[in-house]
């Protein structure tokens, strides 16, 4: 039966009356417990009404149950009273797990019994600080200086203490503060930025962050600034090997280096999710590998461990970057000299054989290239396979779409089956790879996937996993294990 349209804004209300008060008893999680909440992934901290209720709505694309903030909101309250230990809580999963396990009990009952080693320890965060520098501030690096400050909560983990720049201008301080501030892709920073000219400061949201002028890796005394085993993580993608980036190395205060792009040599190229567990306390210098390898490789594993693959081929349409001229004019690279504006540029990409470096089992299996178009940020790779093993659209979409659910990979792979999203969709996606369902072809044993990314936004927030896993900073997490829910099929469920 319908609902009235009186009924309907009824029932609206109520939800942001739900969700308004869901947004104190956040804050006080997230202030007094070093508590982090989400819902599948998609953080609560600093979030408005409206942006709770659309992340229980996007929610019913993991289950068939849309998620009611009738369930969540006692949920959260009941969080509140556990006085809980530092944690990261999926209050969406945890629903599902106490929807499907409780078997009876209270939700006090089963909330004590699931987060048992974290109950009644208020706020204790068994974590080391570790002081970050940003060797560069770049697209990437105030980016991650943007996540890095979004995630300081009481101060444990990721620290950022510094960014090392060239001194540009008499009024440099005030200009970097304002790039900080606003951002023409991802829109204004959350909160508060203050310049202290003086001690050559930014404060942004209560973090401290010191500029230094230098342009030399080696010479930077850190430790004049209270700074000590630092991680340094280079932007500027000047050095890609190890004799470059261990000048780091020679200035006091530095204890590791993390370089935002593809390494060179014998470095470690790390994609999250995929070989993070590979970094030891030994390796002093490790990379990140590209943007384009971070989204490719998760979604490759999935494909090669499910169905095999006996050779591919990426083709990338890559937004523009800051490396190509704004009009014609030299370059040193063929064709980057031509307007990225106004032009379609074929380039090359290394993407291909990255991959790896970081997935053994696909060397020599991948070739590569790329296309440069005229937008700024968020980019796709097609993926054009030939399988082992044949298999239909359907059961690749269900099964990338399960990964992106349930799987390991769930913080790197996402999916999505709207028949209207375009690139802008994804800008601000904290995923390194969006399947395209929709695009997805499927010839018994060939097989063509698109994947979205934003090159920007999403390869930084698989620095900063990386930069956590270094800094062995990652707190513990909640629910331990998922509840595997059918697969919904719904209209739009990708809106």
């Amino acid at each position: 039966m319908s609902q009235t349209s009186d009924s309907c804004l009824d029932k609206w209300m109520g939800r942001e009356a739900l969700a308004e008060a869901m947004i104190p008893v956040i804050g006080r999680l997230y202030r007094e417990n070093n508590v982090v909440t989400s819902i599948h992934g998609r953080s609560l901290i600093n979030k408005s009404t409206m942006n709770i209720l659309k992340a229980h709505r996007f929610a019913r694309r993991m289950s068939n149950h849309e998620l009611l903030l009738e369930e969540t909101a006692p949920l959260l309250n009941a969080l509140s009273e556990l006085e809980l230990g530092a944690a990261a809580i999926d209050i969406a999963r945890l629903t599902e797990k106490f929807r499907a396990e409780g078997n009876g009990a209270s939700l006090d009952e089963y909330l004590r019994a699931e987060l048992a080693e974290i109950v009644g320890k208020r706020g204790a965060d068994n974590r080391t600080s570790t002081d970050v520098v940003l060797y560069g501030f770049g697209r990437i690096g105030r980016l991650l200086a943007r996540i890095l400050i979004e995630k300081a909560g009481g101060g444990h983990g990721l620290r950022l203490r510094a960014i090392v720049v060239r001194k540009g201008a008499e009024n440099d301080l005030v200009k970097r503060a304002s790039l900080l501030r606003r951002d023409s892709v991802h829109g204004s920073f959350e909160g508060t930025i203050r310049v202290d000219e003086e001690a050559n400061t930014i404060t942004a949201n209560g973090v401290q962050v010191q500029v230094i002028y230098s342009d030399n890796p080696a010479t930077v005394d850190y430790t004049a600034y209270g700074i000590k085993d630092a991680l340094v993580v280079d932007n500027t993608g000047r050095w890609r090997d190890a004799d470059g980036l261990s000048q780091h190395l020679q200035s006091k205060g530095v204890a590791r280096v993390l370089l935002t792009a593809p390494g060179k040599g014998d470095l470690k190229n790390i994609v999250h999710g995929i070989n993070h567990k590979d970094i030891s306390d030994d390796d002093k210098i490790v990379t990140a590998a590209s943007c384009t390898t971070n989204a490719i490789t998760p979604v490759l594993k999935a494909i090669n461990d499910k169905f095999g693959i006996i050779h591919g081929h990426v083709e990338t349409v890559h937004s523009f970057t800051n490396d190509q001229n704004l009009i014609d004019n030299f370059h040193k690279g063929d064709r980057r000299g031509r307007s990225a504006a106004l032009n379609m540029v074929i380039t090359e990409t290394g993407a291909a054989k990255a991959v790896a470096k970081a997935l053994p089992e696909l060397q020599g299996k991948l070739t590569g290239n790329a296309i440069r178009v005229p937008t700024p940020d968020v980019s796709m790779a097609i993926l054009n396979l030939n399988l082992e093993n044949g298999t239909t659209r359907d059961e690749v979409n269900d099964f990338l779409r399960e990964m992106s659910l349930h799987s390991d990979l769930r913080k790197q792979i996402d999916y999505i089956d709207s028949p209207d999203v375009v690139s802008t969709d994804f800008v601000g996606s904290r995923r390194a790879g969006i399947v395209d369902g929709l695009a997805t072809i499927s010839n018994d044993k060939n097989l063509v996937l698109y994947v979205w990314y934003d090159n920007e936004f999403g390869y930084s927030c698989q620095v900063v996993r990386v930069m956590e896993e270094m800094a062995g900073v990652n707190p513990p997490s909640f629910p331990a294990r998922d509840v595997i829910a059918p697969i919904a099929v719904l209209e739009g469920a990708g809106a």
